[in-house]
């Protein structure tokens, strides 16, 4: 039975807690608040513990080794990216509808629903898509999508109806099932076996990050003084960009097998 890495774990909390913080205090506070600064230094101080933790450490939780293998590597930056926009995304647009359109809870859920049902309906068909394009493609292309969906959301006029906005919010839903299986199943491909519990972790870890970074820094854009609705547009192009360079790097996944 191996150890826990209880450094590993306590630096990562640590770090990940204090940039959360940092990053939604900058909102409102700015970057050069007292409290924010510590949290940011906080943050920096607790990710160069975690790193020496898992270099050194006899059982670390995050082996730096993994990342020898491109396909690891390109498969975290992904699951990231993507988390930032699939989250991000109804963070901000359900806030922008009810908070700035004046719509209920009930019709904004309603208006998720094109985006929701279409990724639900495709997924079953990922494999065979998959199969058929290659997975680097079927990845590649729905992070495509994605940063489409997010440009175009970001550039709508603010008199856009409602169902414009679910319209192009079916694009980001797309994404769902081109991107997570196939990402999912190169990443487990190009591992030993015995290491595939650690390289899903990995996986799963890169995308919690993504989610709760996402609705930090874009709940801080969202308060500024410029005003809600360029918070949002500056959110969603952000996460545009994001997936665009997940989608450069996409084509780096190879299925050859790491150390």
């Amino acid at each position: 039975m191996t150890g826990i890495d209880w450094i590993g774990q306590t630096t990562a909390v640590v770090a990940m807690g204090a940039l959360t913080y940092g990053a939604i205090e900058t909102g409102s506070a700015g970057f050069t608040a007292p409290w924010v600064i510590t949290a940011f230094a906080v943050a920096s101080a607790a990710l160069a513990a975690f790193l020496a933790a898992q270099a050194r450490g006899r059982h670390p939780m995050m082996p730096l080794d993994l990342f020898r293998s491109r396909t690891v590597t390109a498969a975290v930056v992904i699951g990231f990216a993507f988390i930032v926009g699939y989250y991000g995304l109804p963070f901000v647009i359900s806030l922008y509808l009810q908070q700035e359109r004046g719509l209920s809870a009930l019709v904004t859920g309603a208006a998720f629903l094109p985006m929701m049902l279409t990724g639900a309906a495709l997924t079953p068909f990922s494999a065979r898509l998959a199969e058929r394009a290659g997975t680097r493609t079927l990845a590649v292309g729905g992070l495509a999508l994605m940063t489409t969906g997010l440009l175009l959301l970001a550039l709508l006029p603010t008199s856009a109806p409602a169902w414009a906005i679910a319209a192009l919010m079916v694009l980001v839903g797309l994404a769902g099932p081109l991107v997570m299986p196939p990402v999912t199943a190169v990443l487990l491909n190009a591992v030993p076996a015995h290491r595939a519990g650690v390289a899903s972790g990995l996986f799963n870890t890169s995308r919690q990050v993504g989610g709760a970074l996402a609705v930090a820094v874009f709940g801080a854009l969202l308060t500024q003084p410029a005003g809600f609705l360029t918070g949002m547009r500056e959110s969603l192009i952000i996460a545009a960009a994001v997936a665009l360079a997940a989608a450069v790097v996409g084509p780096r996944m190879t299925p050859a097998k790491c150390l």
